[in-house]
């Protein structure tokens, strides 16, 4: 009988057959990581594990489903084993174990809005300015401080000596107290609040140890401090951990991952067992070596190299136009030719951008073109305000408690309760420390007249009701009863109008979500169905059956795989952004070459690097040099094509037509002449793209073992000088610092005598 690891390739197979202590599996783009996962689960069911006993953990739910499908068309038994997300495996150990940390099991789960509403009261409360402490932003400090397992008590006495920190620690307490006044976790508590379980409750540790004695954990670079805590410490016992990820592929650093979790792999697990995955099976040779060009210029990585069986396929298309309409019609007329010429479908073409902002010039070229498309990352089906409303009357009758749910619906829609009433019950509720819920019973009395307080009153019999009803009935039966009893249909459709049939429309939507999850789910519960609500991506919605382009972002790319792929702006100050060109700081345009490489793997055959001389950007029009990442393509890869608005001739000749750049040190001085509007002399039509000699490092200004002076970090040594494409790569070491990395020609360093 075929043994079926006999499917894999030499390196997927040593890593299925190493089952015991920790294992890295460095997974290149589209070498098979999934395959690999899937068949060691299946491994380690085969020779006497029981599924019971292991854990696999993703980063979307999408990922998750998928690789439980494969496990178990491999084995019968895998359905027992646990797939699950970071946040999903966290919510169903808290549903069994937050009590023991002061929390009630129906806790509520908030989003990003809900959090954010809960935020704004809390300043408000605190009398802190929203425009010196925007909402959104003392949030990603917030989180930022739970990504790394700082709770607010720490972070008081951290923040004591300086004002702004010390405005953000108060309202990071109280945002913390009310959360668990209205037993509710944000995203961010999830995990948080999982490691303050296990540290905390020694029990609960051991309990869950002893359950996942073996866990693998996909994206490995992708965790953030939280993260890769909860794992050391689910792992510790038995040491049977597996994580898979690729360091080349770590973009989210803006949002806590840290690529150091899965470069110091080794250093944490001093035993572990290296395995590489770097044979492809998605692209072709030309694009690999493109994205093996850029990636090697990154010293902050695992040497590996990617290589395909496969052909050599058509060179790397570098287009370049006058403007982002242009570019949006080459697009659309590169899509249609090849439907025309080799019968390719829209599903086939993908169209990736750095920021959301670039998709409105390629919508505008796809609609007079009639080019069909899908746009993701752009408003959720769950963030419309007809699905939030809904969500929160579930969220309110299942969690009392959740005040913030409660704020949302209670004139949602309109029941003719005043302001100054609610306010009223609701100061009394804070002052008395009671659940707003409570206080809303008690209106009457708190407003002195029950004639006052009748409509409350009437919101809080009706929520009663919801509650009784939510016991008897299955979710999408009790959705429908919600509706009606609230008289939230009612009003839509009165209205009459094409917006309010389309949130109609909308809700019908999530009704057929409650149905296809009540055939599905082991649990049908409304505290599921709250849960896979409050837990699906944006990505999960992804759907690579539908006919369209799609149209997403590089970050948002991550995961996926097209025949044909667009990376749209590639050019200096976009992509790579500004922001990473000039911080001086290395590890940023690092991140962003990650980025790079991430968009290139993408495409299987096809990949279209496209660049406009002048674009609109907040209402200014800019001039933009070519990506610097294009200068790390070796020319042999490469078919250079112009736009039919540009002055130069289109040509296959990639040298001959780039005429010499500006040196490094002069791009400073040439963003200056854009910023003011002048092009620089001879710009029309041509390329201006850094070449990969950079000037003599005696013209620094510096040398090894001098003092410099960086504005961030004060004065230091420099350790290091070595060439870096077009520029020098300056290690400095600070005496509070420690190591940090530079641009000399983006830096702002000076020698102190």
């Amino acid at each position: 009988m075929e043994d079926f690891l006999d499917s894999l390739n030499p390196p997927q197979r040593e890593a299925a057959e190493t089952t015991d202590g920790a294992v890295l599996i460095l997974a290149g783009a589209g070498s098979g990581k999934t395959r690999v996962i899937t068949h060691r689960a299946a491994q380690l069911i085969k020779l006497g594990v029981s599924p019971f006993n292991i854990l696999c953990i993703t980063f979307t739910n999408k990922a998750a489903r998928e690789m439980k499908e494969r496990v178990e068309a491999l084995t019968p038994s895998g359905s027992q084993i646990w797939v699950s997300t970071f946040h999903s495996l966290c919510v169903r150990i808290l549903r069994r174990e937050i009590a023991k940390i002061g929390y009630d099991k129906s806790f509520t789960i908030y989003d990003a809005d809900d959090s954010e509403r809960l935020m704004k009261r809390t300043l408000k409360e605190l009398n802190v300015s929203d425009k010196l402490f925007p909402p959104r932003s003392v949030m990603s400090a917030v989180s930022a401080l739970k990504d790394e397992l700082v709770p607010p008590q720490v972070y008081e006495k951290r923040a004591a000596l300086n004002a702004r920190e010390g405005v953000v620690a108060r309202v990071y307490a109280l945002y913390q107290k009310r959360l668990q006044e209205n037993n509710a976790l944000d995203f961010d508590d999830l995990i948080f609040k999982t490691v303050e379980l296990f540290l905390s409750r020694p029990d609960a540790l051991n309990a869950h140890q002893e359950r996942f004695r073996y866990i693998m954990v996909d994206e490995y670079q992708d965790t953030n401090t939280a993260q890769y805590t909860l794992v050391r410490l689910l792992s510790k016992k038995y040491g049977n951990l597996c994580v898979v990820g690729d360091d080349d592929q770590s973009i989210y650093a803006w949002r806590g991952a840290n690529i150091r979790n899965i470069l110091d792999f080794e250093k944490d697990y001093p035993d572990a067992k290296i395995v590489k995955l770097e044979q492809n099976y998605r692209s072709t040779r030309t694009i690999l070596s493109a994205a093996n060009a850029v990636i090697s210029r990154n010293a902050s990585r695992k040497d590996k190299r990617l290589w395909s069986e496969g052909g050599a396929g058509q060179p790397v298309v570098v287009w370049q136009g006058s403007n982002e309409r242009e570019e949006a019609e080459y697009v659309a007329d590169t899509i249609e030719k090849h439907r025309r010429q080799q019968d390719w479908r829209f599903a086939d073409f993908a169209v990736l951008y750095r920021t959301n902002s670039q998709s409105r010039a390629i919508e505008d070229g796809f609609v007079r073109r009639g080019v069909p498309y899908r746009v993701y990352g752009g408003t959720r089906f769950y963030d419309r305000k007809e699905i939030r409303d809904v969500a929160a009357y579930l969220r309110a009758v299942y969690n009392p408690a959740d005040s913030v749910s409660l704020r949302r619906i209670i004139n949602t829609p309109r029941r003719g309760i005043g302001d100054a009433s609610l306010e009223r019950v609701e100061e009394y509720a804070a002052e008395s420390g009671v659940p707003l819920i409570d206080a809303l019973a008690d209106a009457g009395r708190i407003l002195g007249s029950p004639a006052k307080a009748s409509k409350i009153l009437a919101f809080v019999a009706m929520m009663d009701r919801l509650r009784d009803l939510s016991n008897e009935l299955s979710v999408s039966d009790f959705i429908r009863h919600l509706l009606g009893m609230t008289g939230y249909a009612a009003e839509l459709e009165a209205q009459n109008t094409d917006e309010a049939r389309d949130r109609l429309d909308n809700i019908d939507e999530f009704i057929g979500k409650a149905v296809e999850f009540e055939r599905s789910a082991d649990t049908p519960l409304l505290s599921a169905f709250l849960e896979e609500v409050a837990l699906v991506a944006d990505i999960d919605a992804y759907e690579a059956g539908a006919d369209a382009v799609s149209l997403m972002t590089l970050h948002s790319a991550k995961g996926l795989e097209f025949p044909a792929v667009f990376i749209t702006g590639f050019e200096d100050g976009l992509f790579p952004s500004y922001r990473a060109q000039t911080s001086g700081d290395v590890k940023d345009l690092e991140e962003e070459r990650r980025l790079c490489y991430v968009g290139i793997t993408r495409a299987k055959s096809e990949l279209y690097l496209t660049m406009a001389v002048e674009r609109s950007r907040n209402g200014q029009t800019t001039y933009n040099l070519p990506s610097c990442f294009l200068k790390e393509i070796p020319s042999d890869f490469i078919k250079r094509v112009y736009g039919k608005k540009m002055s130069a001739p289109m040509t296959d000749d990639f040298d001959n037509e780039i005429e010499i750049p500006p040196a490094k040190h002069q791009i400073g001085e040439f963003r200056q002449k854009i910023a003011i509007g002048n092009k620089p002399a001879g710009f029309g039509g041509r390329s201006y793209i850094m070449q990969g000699t950079p000037a003599p490092a005696d013209n620094l200004g510096f040398s090894v073992g001098d003092k410099v002076r960086a504005l961030k970090y004060g004065v230091g040594e420099v350790a290091a000088i070595a060439p870096a494409g077009a520029d020098y790569e300056v290690t400095v070491v600070f005496p509070a610092a420690g190591e940090k990395k530079f641009m000399a020609g983006l830096s702002k360093l000076k020698k102190v005598d």
